[in-house]
């Protein structure tokens, strides 16, 4: 399903825990980190879609996490023109997401990456709060900026996310 500009719509799911330190995966097969994020089917809202990408990409059920909060509308992100599909119609130019913020309520030993038939991670770890917005692949760092800075005040008031903490990314290299 891509939308008349060209975006595809999609979720990006922000998984937390207590103090800030947010969920990383490894993309399997490739040496790239990301936070788990999801293309949405025509008939999902923004929620289901997140939860079914949650279950899919870390095994982890709706009982196990609290939704704190959601970017408001689309944020977007172009992609490089060599990850483009020109043969597919419509062209895929990027993804519009809806940001997620979730906390974990349940153990790490709950987090299955084998979860689904096609896994997307292979491995995984805790990180500081902003410490994907300087080491995600350059097309996704500005909306990663963007998602985070909406998303801090609730980490804070509902994660204990240390306020001090600046982005290390004050700025991003291209815009969203």
């Amino acid at each position: 399903m891509i939308d008349p500009d060209g975006y595809r719509p999609n979720v990006g799911i922000v998984l937390a825990r207590e103090g800030g330190r947010v969920f990383w995966g490894r993309r399997i097969g490739r040496d790239g980190w990301q936070f788990p994020q999801g293309g949405m089917n025509s008939d999902e809202t923004p929620l289901e879609a997140m939860f079914r990408e949650l279950n899919e990409e870390t095994g982890l059920a709706p009982s196990q996490v609290e939704v704190l909060g959601a970017t408001p509308g689309w944020l977007r992100y172009r992609l490089p023109h060599r990850l483009r599909r020109r043969h597919e119609r419509p062209v895929c130019v990027g993804q519009k997401q809806v940001w997620f913020l979730l906390r974990l309520i349940g153990e790490d030993s709950d987090v299955r990456l084998d979860a689904s038939e096609h896994p997307e991670f292979d491995r995984w770890r805790w990180v500081d709060f902003w410490y994907p917005v300087d080491n995600v692949v350059s097309f996704k760092r500005a909306v990663y900026l963007k998602a985070l800075r909406y998303l801090e005040p609730l980490a804070i008031a509902r994660l204990g996310l240390d306020p001090r903490l600046e982005a290390v990314a004050a700025t991003a290299d291209e815009p969203v």
